[in-house]
């Protein structure tokens, strides 16, 4: 009898501590840390200046910065720090209403005089501003802020989403450094401290948009993939962003982790400089032929990522389907068009020649997105095939932009958001536009084609949806047909968390990482 009581005793003991672990769900489940958040993230900045490059992504990814507008899950433009937007007539002046009640980290009032400084501030800072409208006036009048621009702006409260624009207190600037100490901004989170290993968020006491759930984030940048899926299952942090595709099936128990992922609004391409070797629309048509980006996207990235071809993906209405490439995979036409253009192995190498010179370019890289050097690594292979000696050079991400501009490539691979604004206009105008006298810096790569800035002079004055929808289309068309990039893929974006938390999203304009709707698990 007393051994039937100790078995029993311990058959109640065990039932309890299983009760205890599971609650009420069933399941396992972590216990959530109350005050702080860890966030395991790639960073490319080196400081919290917004205008500086594209540090207002981090600046808003973290949960510092708010924009005007912001967009929903399905990319339409939403009021936020805006309550609402109107525009004239005459399509050429548009007055926002800046929402009451909002207090910068600093408590200051946000007023629509503080607004016109911060845009002000980005124009004088950053030349890409101008990129996305160009203004005669700015001015205030109450909580109303009315801009009037130099030409119609169909997509305005789109731009005014972008991070460039995000809005910060100008006044506090001249006691506080913005790039050292991140910017006075109205987010749910104000910046303790950073360097471009690891930030450390403290709670907005000022916030205006609900409860503040956290007291500390803490943010490390782990730029290797496996090092962050890593992390993640051993519970250093609670959330993980982008993990990688050869990674994901880890996270496939949903009693510990979610994943929350869309097919993204980027493109894999690769910018081809018109200057150089690849300047010869034979070549260039016969190099983007050899690229097997089927076999890339389903085997190399395990079907994570979508083969590509034109340069918005079909995860926006923009005629993908309907979309002819017209350099698809062709070893044979390849050859075909390289032999045309008089480019022969004459010594037996197994590299094209032609004038006594080897046909080799350079395919430049940075290494913080995993799939970039996979690409590259892969194109590299199927260009030998074909007599084409592929160099591969990694440069730091910080680079990248300066290079894009000036056209120090051949080939130079990114991953890009082709609609931060709602729409691919701007994405499709800075890389393809001619730059004319400066005026299109983005674009640095010497392509130019007439017929392209016809259609582009067209959209940038059309507010029908349909007839930019189709402008856009024949756009793009004209792209593939010049050969002017190689678009390798489509990612999956995803945020990988612990099931210790929830309101983890992933949009797809890829901002809004560190948000005040991530929550604790009570």
């Amino acid at each position: 009898m007393k051994k039937r009581k100790n078995i029993l005793s311990m058959v109640l003991a065990v039932g309890l501590a299983m009760a205890f672990l599971t609650g009420c769900g069933g399941s396992i489940q972590k216990t959530a840390d109350s005050t702080t958040l860890r966030v395991g993230v790639t960073n490319f900045a080196d400081t919290l200046e917004p205008t500086e490059n594209y540090f207002g992504w981090v600046v808003m990814r973290y949960g510092m910065g708010e924009c005007l507008a912001k967009f929903d899950e399905k990319m339409n433009v939403q009021p936020w720090l805006a309550e609402s937007w109107t525009i004239s007539d005459d399509h050429m002046i548009w007055t926002f209403k800046i929402r009451d009640g909002v207090k910068f980290s600093n408590g200051d009032a946000l007023t629509a005089e503080a607004v016109k400084a911060s845009l002000e501030r980005a124009f004088a800072k950053s030349k890409r501003a101008a990129t996305f409208f160009k203004y005669n006036e700015i001015r205030a009048e109450g909580q109303s802020l009315i801009i009037k621009t130099e030409k119609p702006e169909p997509n305005m409260p789109g731009f005014l989403a972008d991070p460039l624009f995000l809005i910060v207190d100008t006044a506090a600037e001249k006691d506080h450094n913005f790039a050292k100490e991140g910017p006075i901004c109205t987010g749910p989170y104000v910046c303790k401290s950073f360097v471009k290993d690891k930030a450390v968020m403290i709670r907005n006491e000022y916030y205006w948009d609900g409860q503040v759930p956290y007291q500390l984030v803490e943010i490390p940048s782990i730029d290797d993939p496996n090092t962050r899926a890593m992390a993640l299952q051993s519970g250093e942090i609670d959330m993980a962003v982008n993990i990688a595709a050869g990674d994901i099936g880890l996270f496939q128990n949903a009693d510990k982790y979610h994943i929350d992922k869309i097919s993204s609004l980027r493109t894999v391409l690769a910018r081809i400089n018109q200057n150089g070797v690849l300047g010869d629309p034979k070549v260039r048509a016969a190099f983007i032929a050899a690229c097997d980006r089927k076999t890339y996207n389903e085997v190399l990235l395990k079907g994570t990522f979508i083969e590509g071809k034109a340069p918005v993906p079909p995860s926006m209405d923009y005629g993908f389907d309907q979309l002819k490439d017209p350099n698809s995979y062709n070893l044979e036409r390849a050859k075909q068009l390289l032999a045309e253009a008089g480019w022969q192995d004459t010594d037996g190498d197994g590299i094209l020649d032609k004038d006594g010179k080897p046909l080799s370019v350079d395919f430049v890289v940075y290494n913080s997105r995993a799939e970039l050097p996979l690409y590259a690594e892969a194109c590299q292979s199927d260009e030998k095939k074909i007599g084409i000696d592929v160099k591969i050079k990694a440069v730091d991400y910080n680079l990248i932009d300066k290079m894009g501009i000036n056209g120090d490539y051949d080939l130079l691979i990114s991953n890009i958001t082709t609609a931060n604004t709602g729409d691919p206009e701007i994405f499709l105008n800075w890389y393809w536009r001619t730059n004319k006298n400066g005026d299109n810096p983005q674009n640095g790569s010497g392509y130019s084609n007439p017929a392209l800035d016809a259609k582009f002079a067209e959209l940038s004055s059309e507010f029908d949806r349909e007839k930019r929808r189709q402008l856009m289309i024949a756009i793009q068309q004209i792209i593939m047909d010049d050969g002017a990039a190689i678009f390798f893929g489509y990612p999956e974006t995803n945020i990988v968390s612990s099931t210790a938390i929830t309101g983890a999203t992933m949009y797809p304009s890829d901002y809004y990482w560190v948000t005040s709707k991530i929550k604790p698990v009570r």
